[in-house]
């Protein structure tokens, strides 16, 4: 007969999500048998006794004296049982304002006590659950079911069991056990909190009675978002936050502005008004505006920046964390212990959109980690007109936050004190371990999507629900009423308080002067912000200078064994730096970027391979070969020269980027606008890489001055060079970028020698102004002997806008023809000129596409002004490249008598061939065209 005990297996308690916390003491039981409790010492006796090894246990051998077996049984039982409500808890909780979800997880039986063969006999022992519930010791399991339900099924409900952090599940645990989810707000707090409803609710009704039919994206149901937003400055503030940036979409933008930042009233209407309209080119909506703001905490004053936010919803994500990285920078604030950023999203849009994902996978990566995002997510659970069934495959939006192992608390809009219990959560989580928290505010949205919108037409039986719902503040209000802590006329008159308030014009947050915190990046921009456009600065350097920075970038350390390719790289460069050899481009890039680093200019470098350079060309991170076979302690794996230029030199970043071009460019442009004096660039992979970061160049890099006055001193460089490499990596869409332009927005260059990108980098941060500057990288000019310069070219050159023939070869009355260009085909062209000596050609090379340099053009023209035929010769396809936008430029200083005619690959839908043999024979006709055509 087979023991009644005998059908137990050990390790069916042994659930998945509670191994790393069994591993954990069963490793501490190993080092000393006494370190655990007495239940699972008894349980890890028996484990050795028995050489367990996932089979069931004989229990007829057992010691009876030992240990009791049903007693036991049940312990793990009751384990199980928490363990589930800490798990499945989330999917019964009382989570939704409009009660209308439909449960779709059939796991309801793991939370009751009879899966667990505990009857009602069983429900008023006394148990021991200390080290099991926090805050507990002993209870009866009636009261540990209802501490449970308390804790995970209310209108909270957590999801963390899926970090493998044993001490953060560990701690999440504690902060929701031993309140049991319940917040404890004294009489003041619970007034406060009833005041930031009224005035969220009637800051909207106030817009919606003043400006009808105007668009404001509207909070309305959804107004317990501010009380977050609110909790995350005030409770920050007393953790040492000093910085807060904030990014977020157009909804409950203007309420924020207002209630949060303290914008003044007034502002605001007269931008309903269009009476700000003047102060920009453009200009935009009011619901995309930026503000900043300094706001009194309990721990000192705070500087909170909302950043201007396009219609593209998420992408502000990882302008954001390129902001707060750059302010941590400026305070050395390694950790994320002075700088907060906090990213609002809408629940449709943090599902649907990748950026997202691209954002999040920053986390952990040093060189984009600022130390942990809070996330609050809107959930008013709807897509514009979609519902949540059409919007994902996950049953939660925040479902993407689990692959950074990111908390999630959802919580019930309906409940405000509830709202500002996790928010509380999420500021102490996230200081304490410096990682992601998301918050999900399940609400409602009042009206549609913007105010113009009927969302019943889509959404009849929603909307039903939301029609009937009192509010949030009215809910609340008559909570505080039964409560006696306020009457009926105290809860009126904060509503008549803060329309006085909203009347008067005034701001209404308890903000300060914005000078009252000393913000260096104000006293940094300062110079940038009263020059016009400035193009000439001299960004000539000694020649014993340039020495001296060669030895420095040329010097590897004793012991560090080079690849030998490396090896006589740098052995090429020592010559570069001597004068013995032409300066090529990588040597060139390296000099410039020491001597900017040597003058007290940062140096952010990022993208894909940027370390070595896609086309190996760079080698700005060497690596040692020898170093995994080495035990040496002294010894280093990479060395990276630009460190070591000189003791007080500024910083210097090379970052092999992760795999993402939108996310990555975005988190540089927002680098870019906080730090003015750092050379900020993104280098794409290949030129067309930028076609994954289009939304980043066309909603902020190119029109962000126009639209909102923000100023940006990014650069881009594109590989881009006809080589016969195919469609994908043959053209940066030069064109797209120059259809960007107007009213030097932009900078297009495409330089084509070693001593201009040198002059051209030193231009970019040395001139007093800040603009984008998309640089268009050659491939095969790298390693070019043409391309190269001497080293009293970078020494007293400067960047060329347009490069002339030397005057004294070419008769200026002999010539006939004109042919420009921009980049490589230069070399092609000056080659076949000297293989076909075409004596009365003349070749001239614009290396800066817009601004057009006009006054350069007009003195070439002018010397050679006997001249016939202007060629424009390109290697793109025709409606492709520069010449779409350039030809105007030209034709406007060319008389009657003289043509402009087009020469390169005729149009075309493909960037460029596929097939190498064909390119050969497009480029020959290109070149036999330029000079016969």
């Amino acid at each position: 007969m087979t023991h009644q005990y005998e059908k137990y297996n050990l390790y069916s308690y042994f659930y998945s999500e509670n191994f790393l916390y069994i591993e954990y003491l069963y490793k501490s039981y190993l080092k000393n048998p006494n370190s655990v409790s007495e239940d699972w010492k008894i349980c890890f006796d028996l484990m050795q006794s028995m050489k367990y090894r996932n089979t069931p246990i004989n229990f007829k051998n057992l010691n009876k004296e030992k240990i009791n077996i049903l007693e036991n049984n049940k312990k793990f039982k009751l384990i199980s049982l928490i363990d589930n409500y800490r798990r499945l808890g989330v999917y019964f909780a009382n989570l939704d304002p409009l009660k209308q979800k439909i449960k779709t997880i059939n796991l309801e039986y793991k939370l009751n006590i009879k899966f667990y063969d505990f009857n009602e006999s069983d429900m008023d022992s006394v148990i021991n659950v200390n080290n099991i519930f926090f805050g507990v010791k002993k209870t009866t399991l009636r009261n540990l079911l209802k501490f449970l339900k308390n804790t995970y099924t209310s209108n909270i409900g957590s999801e963390f069991m899926y970090i493998n952090n044993l001490e953060e599940v560990e701690w999440i645990q504690e902060q929701l056990e031993s309140t049991q989810a319940t917040p404890n707000f004294s009489k003041e707090k619970k007034k406060n909190i009833l005041f930031l409803l009224t005035a969220a609710e009637e800051f909207e009704h106030y817009l919606h009675n003043r400006y009808v039919g105007q668009k404001r994206f509207s909070l309305e149901g959804s107004e317990s978002f501010i009380l977050s937003l609110n909790e995350i400055i005030q409770h920050s503030g007393k953790r040492g936050i000093r910085e807060i940036v904030i990014g977020m979409a157009h909804r409950g933008r203007l309420n924020v502005l207002v209630n949060i930042l303290g914008k003044k009233p007034k502002e605001l209407f007269d931008e309903f008004e269009d009476k700000n309209s003047e102060n920009l080119l453009s200009g935009d909506v009011k619901y995309h505006q930026g503000f900043s703001s300094n706001i009194n905490t309990p721990g000192g004053v705070i500087h909170l920046s909302l950043a201007f936010n396009p219609s593209h919803l998420e992408i502000i994500n990882p302008v954001v964390e390129g902001s707060a990285k750059a302010r941590m920078e400026r305070r050395d604030d390694k950790f994320g212990t002075q700088v907060l950023p906090v990213l609002v999203h809408g629940d449709a849009a943090f599902s649907g959109q990748g950026v997202v994902m691209e954002t999040l996978n920053f986390s952990k990566i040093d060189s984009y980690n600022t130390g942990g995002t809070i996330h609050i997510i809107i959930n008013n659970q709807i897509g514009f007109t979609t519902s949540p069934n059409d919007l994902r495959s996950t049953l939660y939006c925040t479902d993407i936050g689990k692959i950074i192992e990111a908390p999630v608390f959802h919580v019930n809009g309906d409940d405000p004190e509830s709202v500002i219990l996790v928010t509380k959560i999420a500021v102490e989580y996230r200081m304490k371990f410096k990682k992601d928290c998301i918050i999900n505010i399940i609400c409602f949205r009042k009206l549609g999507h913007n105010e113009q919108d009927t969302p019943s037409l889509t959404q009849p039986l929603m909307y039903k629900k939301i029609f009937k719902h009192p509010g949030i503040r009215e809910l609340y209000s008559n909570k505080l009423k039964i409560q006696k802590i306020l009457t009926k006329n105290e809860s009126e008159n904060m509503i008549k308080e803060f329309n006085d308030m909203i009347n008067s014009g005034k701001s209404i947050v308890n903000s300060i002067p914005s000078n009252f915190i000393y913000d260096k990046s104000k006293s940094e921009w300062a110079p940038f912000l009263k020059n016009g456009y400035i193009d000439n600065c001299n960004t000539s350097i000694s020649l014993e200078k340039l020495k001296f920075l060669s030895k420095k970038i040329t010097n590897i350390p004793k012991g560090f064994k080079l690849h030998k390719l490396v090896k006589k790289i740098l052995k090429d460069r020592v010559e570069m730096g001597c004068g013995k050899l032409n300066v090529d481009w990588g040597m060139a890039e390296h000099l410039a970027y020491a001597s900017l680093v040597i003058s007290g200019y940062g140096v952010r470098l990022s993208g894909q391979d940027s370390g070595r350079g896609t086309f190996s060309h760079r080698h700005a991170i060497l690596y040692n070969q020898d170093y995994q076979y080495s035990e040496k302690e002294t010894d280093i794996s990479t060395y990276i020269p630009l460190h070591n230029v000189s003791k007080n030199q500024a910083k210097f970043h090379i970052i092999n980027s992760i795999l993402s071009e939108e996310a990555i460019l975005g988190f540089e442009y927002g680098f870019s606008t906080a730090s003015p004096n750092t050379l900020t660039i993104w280098e794409a992979q290949f030129g067309d890489f930028a076609n994954g970061a289009q939304v980043i160049i066309d909603q902020f890099i190119s029109s962000s001055e126009e639209k909102w006055g923000r100023i940006s001193g990014l650069t881009l460089m594109l590989p881009h060079g006809y080589e016969g490499q195919g469609p994908e990596h043959s053209s940066a869409r030069l064109e797209r970028f120059l259809q960007l332009c107007a009213n030097n927005n932009i900078q297009i260059v495409q330089p084509t020698s070693a001593s201009q990108i040198f002059h051209l980098l030193r231009y970019q941060i040395i001139r007093p102004i800040r603009k984008p500057l998309i640089i268009i990288t050659p491939k095969s000019l790298l390693r070019k002997k043409e391309a190269s310069s001497t080293l009293m070219d970078l020494a007293t050159g400067k960047f060329n806008k347009i490069i002339n023939e030397i005057d004294d070869i070419i008769d200026p009355k002999k010539i006939k023809r004109i042919i420009a260009c921009s980049g490589k085909i230069y070399y092609d062209l000056f080659n076949f000129r000297k293989k076909k000596n075409k004596n009365d050609v003349v070749i001239i090379r614009i290396e800066q596409l817009y601004p057009f340099p006009n006054e350069d053009f007009l003195k070439i023209l002018k010397k050679f002004r006997y001249f016939e035929k202007l060629i424009w010769a390109q290697d793109e396809p025709k409606n492709q490249g520069a010449w779409p936008q350039i030809k105007e430029n030209i034709l406007k200083y060319l008389n009657s008598t003289q043509k402009l005619i087009y020469v390169g690959r005729s149009c075309s839908a493909s960037p460029a061939s596929g097939y190498y043999s064909k390119h050969c024979k497009e480029q020959i006709t290109l070149l036999n065209n330029a000079f016969l055509k």
